[in-house]
């Protein structure tokens, strides 16, 4: 008898504590993923930006390659990358997984490259910087049918910040 009533409570004591931990964590997980995967479509293009974009597409048309169509949600994903770096003061391509994987969820991408540059004061030097890097000049010659760009001047030493990421969808 007594060792019934132990199991039952036990179980039931099992059986509550389970309810209780995977509501709680289905719900956050659940938010988590909710707000990943929202399409950001509103996104303001600098001068800039607008230009860098042209200069991109205008040498992939020089060489053969389709011109890249620019989506905003992915403009934003570059957005929060410069905000990133200007706010912990670094220039690097931490997190790029994470951006990669919001960009293949939410718009279907089947690849995706990041380029990043600091402290270019026109369209025409950030692209002749990345065109004469073996490495950055792979993603604008690469395989992509689409990209986004956010360029922001860090508000203490005026120096900008660019993220340029490619996707293919």
């Amino acid at each position: 008898m007594k060792t019934t009533l132990l199991r039952i409570a036990i179980l039931a004591t099992v059986i509550f504590t389970m309810n209780s931990c995977s509501s709680d964590s289905w719900e956050s997980a659940d938010q988590t993923a909710a707000e990943q995967s929202a399409k950001v479509v509103d996104y303001s293009y600098n001068e800039t930006e607008l230009a860098t974009m042209d200069l991109i597409n205008e040498y992939r048309v020089s060489v053969g390659l389709n011109a890249l169509e620019k989506i905003n949600h992915i403009s934003f994903k570059s957005e929060e990358h410069d905000d990133y770096m200007i706010t912990n003061k670094v220039v690097n391509h931490n997190d790029f997984v994470s951006r990669s994987e919001n960009i293949i969820k939410v718009l279907g991408a089947s690849r995706v490259g990041e380029n990043i540059a600091y402290n270019f004061t026109t369209p025409e030097a950030v692209v002749a910087a990345w065109l004469n890097s073996p490495t950055h000049k792979e993603n604008v010659v690469g395989n992509f049918t689409h990209f986004g760009i956010a360029i922001k001047a860090d508000p203490v030493t005026g120096k900008k910040y660019y993220t340029n990421i490619f996707a293919k969808i």
